[in-house]
């Protein structure tokens, strides 16, 4: 059995509004337990031997969240909170005035006091399934040579919405599965037999791996997130509605050959509530797990 030395942390964005969705997703109850999904992602971050969790949250509904979810993973793991704030940004830059958050790069950096071991990174909202969790913990834990990073990738099958046409990161690898690049295809959806993005007509594999941003990461990517943040603020402080990606500040890297980035082959359904009509959706999945007798612990 293999045994692993270094401690592991998962940090969850849980700061978004749900303006689509209509209210905090994050806490919406789901399934026939009326759970979040956060509940879900907490009891396999657990299972697989995380250490920590760190949710990146709103001051505005800190106890709303501590009562709803935060108490559940504060029974079972060392647990912390971190705020994002618009007005606080890196390098000590001046705010602007803004309604719309700065980004997921921004809110990883929020969590930067609180995190000095390798740690995941996940979306409040999303499922990701127990495989996705065990594999990105053992790459944090095993620990990789040099500046590398870990993604997720998932079969892109496994992915689809039956309601519609979805966006998806599309991984290229090299030979070693070693991310070369991901591809942003916006409207990617079943066409008959077929699968294929239809703005491109590009045609793709139900194989293809994609990226549902679930990283690895190893802490300097806090410092390069105030590099890129500084750019980033001077070409875009005056549009309101500018945000800077995690993805892009990987892309950046890369660009630079100044990480790798290990593509993780998981073998999971990925799910996820974006509008009010994907609850039902996601209601049938977990009813089908309790069916199965999966996370009958919750």
């Amino acid at each position: 059995m293999e045994t692993f030395n270094k401690k592991t942390t998962l940090l969850i964005m849980a700061a978004g509004l749900g303006s689509r969705f209509g209210g905090l997703k994050q806490m919406a109850l789901l399934g026939p337990r009326k759970k979040t999904l956060l509940h879900y992602s907490i009891h396999d971050a657990v299972q697989a031997g995380f250490d920590k969790i760190v949710f990146v949250i709103r001051d505005s509904f800190a106890s709303e969240f501590r009562e709803a979810v935060g108490r559940y993973a504060e029974e079972r793991v060392e647990t912390r909170y971190c705020f994002q704030d618009m007005n606080r940004l890196p390098g000590g830059l001046p705010p602007v005035e803004r309604e719309k958050p700065w980004g997921t790069a921004h809110a990883i950096w929020s969590a930067r006091e609180a995190i000095d071991e390798p740690f995941a990174a996940i979306n409040a909202d999303d499922f990701y399934g127990g495989d996705a969790f065990a594999k990105v913990h053992d790459f944090l834990a095993r620990g990789e040579e040099g500046r590398c990073f870990g993604l997720a990738g998932y079969r892109l099958a496994a992915t689809l919405s039956e309601n519609g046409s979805v966006a998806r990161g599309v991984c290229s690898m090299n030979e070693a599965h070693f991310l070369t690049k991901i591809t942003e295809m916006t409207k990617i959806a079943r066409d008959g037999e077929a699968i294929r993005d239809l703005d491109s007509g590009t045609a793709l594999q139900p194989d293809n791996l994609v990226s549902m941003n679930f990283w690895g990461f190893q802490p300097f990517l806090f410092e390069e997130i105030e590099r890129q943040f500084a750019d980033f603020y001077r070409e875009n402080s005056q549009n309101p509605k500018s945000e800077i990606y995690i993805p892009l500040v990987v892309d950046e890297m890369l660009k630079q050959q100044r990480v790798k980035v290990k593509v993780l082959d998981i073998d999971a359904r990925w799910f996820g509530v974006t509008y009010k009509e994907d609850a039902a959706l996601v209601n049938a999945a977990l009813e089908g797990f309790e069916a199965a007798g999966l996370y009958t612990d919750l």
